[in-house]
């Protein structure tokens, strides 16, 4: 007998770089970011503002498929990305980058969209899969290597992904670094190996008003 499946609604997928296909190639050091002939998409000011931010904006990429799902036109990546930072859901410095801080991204998020953004510092797998089978997309936080769910990783968290459904056997992902035709859409990691990866915090997220 085959394994029970939920419902998994059909979400829009987005990468965090503007060519979903290139993310493998890009990923792996074989092009840089900058040469990405769709940075414009974006709404980058040039390719290199492009190539800084898109190694970052996993968590946009999450809030632009959850967008599209609950019936909202998600802005440009570069526009969000401007606006948590005013937010305060994005931090920059002489290094780099604080973020993405769920508080204020949640505030902003429900005050700019009118949807729900929960802050989970603590999830477990039955809460996760209840809030899925709600009708709530989860953003994730987990280690990037989760592309390849047989490697061990050196940590967890660093990198959200989108949960948008369960099967008995595996949580179902869309990963804005995943690679293409492999690990980007509807990618399934096995419950027994999630907690490898992930450090059970995110944000849910609601149709709200």
């Amino acid at each position: 007998m085959g394994e029970t499946i939920f419902d998994v609604p059909v979400v829009p997928y987005h990468s965090q770089w503007a060519s979903p296909r290139l993310v493998e190639d890009i990923v792996t050091g074989r092009i840089p970011a900058s040469e990405d002939p769709q940075w414009a998409s974006y709404g980058a000011a040039d390719p290199d503002e492009y190539a800084w931010w898109s190694w970052r904006l996993c968590g946009v990429a999450c809030l632009r498929m959850a967008l599209e799902y609950f019936g909202h036109t998600a802005p440009p990546a570069m526009e969000i990305a401007r606006a948590c930072v005013e937010a305060g859901a994005y931090v920059r410095h002489d290094e780099g980058l604080h973020g993405l801080i769920y508080a204020p991204f949640a505030t902003w998020a429900e005050a700019r969209f009118g949807i729900e953004a929960e802050v989970r510092p603590r999830l477990t797998e039955p809460e996760l899969r209840t809030a899925l089978e709600g009708g709530r997309l989860v953003m994730l936080s987990v280690h990037p290597s989760i592309r390849e769910p047989a490697t061990e990783p050196p940590g967890t968290g660093g990198h959200l992904v989108l949960a948008v459904g369960a099967t008995d056997r595996a949580l179902v992902l869309h990963n804005p670094s995943g690679f293409f035709g492999r690990s980007q859409e509807y990618a399934h990691v096995p419950w027994d190996r999630l907690g490898t990866f992930t450090a059970w915090r995110g944000v849910v997220l609601g149709p709200g008003r």
